[in-house]
């Protein structure tokens, strides 16, 4: 079996149920059902979401499984509070007959969510699912789609962002997934293995053994596709690994030590810092030409560099100005602009998917912290605070961020995401210990 299903592959059929039971008119027309994302406090959405209805008894598991895994999806979001199916008044058993409205009212439902999953008669499963404006009876979304029996959770995923979208007007980010580094053992001979697992922590894959140090994973944009550093016999090499064949490549050998790889935005180019001496600078490497150019040359140590969505600009590490802060340059070389300014030291910057903030750790105080600001270094704001967080990476949506966070002494790191606002802040549930995490584009 491939590990990888496109969404093309999925929606064989993904025909629009939208207006197989519309009623009234099929303008936009929301009651309360209509999550408002500010900067300050969101209420969350009450919304039902019961079990998925089933074609027979023995797809009652998945149905089940379907609409707990959307209902986990939204309310780790925080933008949306899943009710207890204990107090629903209704029980769904077709999802053809509208719904009584005033049932799912009288809970304080603004949103219901239906669907039934049917096994076809070539094995596959049919997923069908509706979207209810309770306050107006309205059908605001409805899709269904065909699969092999194991892709069930990411058709929950795919669901729970056309919910997401339906309802917040933002794309959603439930069918993607992360990358990170696994990591077993005591403290002084911890194992590190390159893993794989979708966002919410599910399916986890280990894509090496570890018998070699792994460090500083990055999803390509474009592809499924992943650059890493190995620390192998000899100096560290930057790799390529292909998520779905399993191959992988040397992206090249360098003079000295490689760090910090990643991706352009259209996925061509490789930028990394190259140690030459008591010094690192910047350089670009073509994937398909593999001819490198060097984008800085200072006796400063200039890293992890990361690229503006739209590829015209990085921003990156340096301690040219004596400890480590934020500079934002052309993506072709040229004049850096330093754009952190506050108490401490700033590393890891990360831009954001949308191109409104830059992410960073920020260090000072006996605290590390993660934090966000403007590319122009306006607006700083720290997201959350304690003895070592480190390594933000955006959620394809540029809403949430994930980061890990090592307690020290002889325990080991865990994920966690926080929104960009500071809220919500949740564990991510990993086999063992887990750092260094990297979000996935929305799988395509």
């Amino acid at each position: 079996m491939s590990f990888d299903l496109n969404r093309r592959q999925l929606m064989i059929s993904a025909a629009t149920a939208a207006g197989a039971l519309a009623l009234g008119p099929t303008r936009d027309a929301f009651g309360q059902a209509r999550v408002q994302i500010t900067e300050g406090n969101v209420a969350p959405l009450p919304i039902a979401i019961p079990n998925f209805v089933a074609g027979t008894p023995s797809d009652n598991e998945v149905g089940v499984g379907v609409s707990q895994v959307i209902t986990n999806n939204l309310k780790r979001s925080g933008l949306f509070a899943p009710i207890d199916q204990a107090a629903y008044l209704e029980k769904i058993t077709n999802i053809d007959v509208p719904p009584q409205f005033k049932s799912w009212a009288s809970i304080n439902a603004q949103a219901l969510v239906t669907g039934r999953m049917t096994r076809q008669g070539d094995g596959r499963l049919k997923a069908e699912f509706r979207l209810w404006d309770v306050a107006t009876g309205q059908q605001l979304a409805g899709q269904q789609y065909f699969t092999s029996p194991e892709y069930w959770r990411r058709i929950a995923h795919i669901i729970s962002d056309q919910i997401y979208e339906r309802l917040t007007g933002e794309k959603g980010y439930f069918d993607s997934r992360v990358v990170f580094i696994d990591e077993s053992g005591p403290a002084d001979r911890r194992v590190k293995r390159l893993a794989l697992m979708d966002q919410d922590g599910a399916n986890v894959r280990y894509l090496t053994r570890g018998s070699d140090l792994v460090l500083t994973p990055r999803f390509s944009p474009t592809t499924q596709e992943i650059t890493y550093m190995e620390f192998g016999q000899g100096e560290p090499r930057v790799y390529l690994f292909n998520v779905e064949t399993g191959q992988r490549e040397i992206v090249g050998n360098f003079p000295g030590m490689s760090f910090a790889p990643r991706f352009s935005p259209d996925g061509q180019r490789i930028i990394m810092s190259l140690q030459q001496g008591g010094n690192s600078n910047l350089f670009v490497m073509d994937l398909r030409s593999k001819a490198t150019t060097r984008l800085t040359d200072t006796p400063a140590i200039d890293t992890s560099p990361s690229y503006a969505p739209d590829g015209s600009r990085i921003c990156f590490e340096s301690d040219r100005g004596g400890k480590p802060q934020i500079y934002i340059m052309p993506a072709s070389g040229g004049q850096a602009q330093r754009i952190s300014f506050g108490d401490g030291s700033y590393s890891t910057p990360v831009w954001s998917p949308r191109g409104d903030y830059i992410a960073f750790t920020k260090q000072g105080g006996g605290q590390f912290a993660i934090g966000i600001m403007k590319p122009d270094g306006s607006g700083e704001r720290i997201l959350t605070s304690g003895f070592h967080n480190e390594g933000p990476t955006f959620a394809p949506n540029g809403r949430v961020l994930m980061f890990f966070r090592d307690p020290g002494g002889n325990a080991g790191p865990s994920l966690f995401t926080v929104d960009v606002s500071g809220r919500n802040e949740l564990r991510v549930p990993t086999p063992g210990y887990a750092s260094d995490p990297a979000w996935s584009p929305l799988l395509s």
